[in-house]
């Protein structure tokens, strides 16, 4: 094997540089069939919607219940498989969409939760990287996300597929065009390109004991997402919380020497944050933020995203900075992100 195959981090790092074609081949080839789904489901007229998923899949659901609930003005909630597998629940789930959202399509628990939930009525619908997965299998409509394989263990580029295909099924549910996520394939590829910046500011947590990660609204799911790619790449404990949740209590474990990333939406998210930053600024935290140049610039450092940005397909390009921050923490602290310490691509839960 040569040296160049044995490069820590080597295929994360193409999987990585892989983002802005794998969102540009769904827009291209995925999206007619996406609509053509949604369509489908429309006419069915279902009442609310519930969705399954585990990890960085989950991260992605919960950005699709605040498009459903903003967007179609419907209920959404995150179940909990555990109901139907360990306890036996049989919940009537007529006339409901039920979402199944997963990487590899292979959990048997996500695979048992969704056959139950069309025995139980539900319209179901698997959202993977697998088209020939038992998920896409057992389910009634199959949305393929069409990263193509995904060979080192944190999910990247499968994210912001999910995110993107999850945005557009949305839209055709409520009979729009998808254009707000026209442009993100070229803003994504912008971004991935100032690698530096985030390689610098990667020098701020290659000693870090633990980090805080916050945000509101559509960039909330961001924060969880990134937590996860940090704890799984770098084993620093990442907690991630809701701005308005971080006020009820675990703002107190705070103080100048904690390390704060902040994901600040430009939109409604981050006005509701404001009041959170300015509390964090108050107690002299090292505040890192993840949005506009304006909000960068009074924080301790940052990353600035593109402007004009719908806010409702910004998680789609926030979360890229933040996979190359756990890239290269992972990278300035002599491990490997390619394989992290005892986890397995395809996550068995029963």
């Amino acid at each position: 094997m040569s040296d160049t195959q044995t490069v820590p981090g080597r295929i994360m790092a193409a999987e990585m540089a892989e983002q802005p074609a794998v969102l540009q081949r769904i827009l291209d080839e995925g999206a007619p069939k996406i609509f053509a789904i949604a369509a489908q489901i429309a006419a069915r007229e279902p009442r609310f919607v519930l969705l399954t998923a585990r990890g960085t899949s989950d991260n992605a659901a919960l950005y699709a219940k605040y498009l459903i609930e903003i967007l179609l003005g419907k209920p959404a909630g995150l179940t909990s498989m555990s109901t139907t597998t360990a306890y036996g629940a049989k919940p009537d789930l007529t006339d409901v969409l039920v979402i199944t959202v997963s990487q590899s399509g292979g959990s048997p628990d996500l695979v048992a939760s969704t056959k139950a939930a069309r025995e139980a009525g539900a319209i179901t619908l698997a959202v993977t990287n697998n088209a020939g997965s038992p998920l896409a299998e057992v389910s009634e409509f199959h949305i393929d996300v069409l990263a193509g394989p995904e060979k080192a263990l944190p999910a990247t580029k499968t994210y912001t597929a999910e995110l993107l295909a999850l945005y557009l099924l949305i839209e055709g549910l409520r009979g729009g065009d998808g254009s707000a996520a026209k442009a993100l394939p070229e803003l994504a590829a912008g971004i991935l390109a100032r690698q530096d910046e985030v390689k610098a500011l990667a020098e701020r947590y290659r000693f870090a004991q633990r980090l805080v990660i916050t945000s509101r609204g559509y960039g909330y799911p961001t924060a969880r997402e990134a937590a996860l790619k940090l704890m799984e790449t770098t084993y620093i404990p990442a907690s991630p919380f809701s701005g308005a949740d971080l006020l009820h209590g675990p703002l107190a474990m705070v103080d100048n020497v904690s390390p704060v990333i902040a994901i600040v939406p430009d939109g409604k998210g981050g006005e509701a944050l404001q009041p959170v930053l300015d509390r964090l600024r108050g107690r002299g935290a090292d505040l890192v933020v993840v949005g506009q140049r304006e909000q960068v610039e009074t924080a301790s450092a940052g990353f600035a995203l593109p402007a004009g940005v719908p806010e409702e397909v910004q998680p789609i390009l926030e979360i890229l900075p933040l996979q190359l921050l756990a890239y290269e923490v992972t990278i300035a602290r002599g491990q490997d992100p390619d394989a992290p310490r005892a986890l397995a691509k395809v996550t068995e839960t029963h």
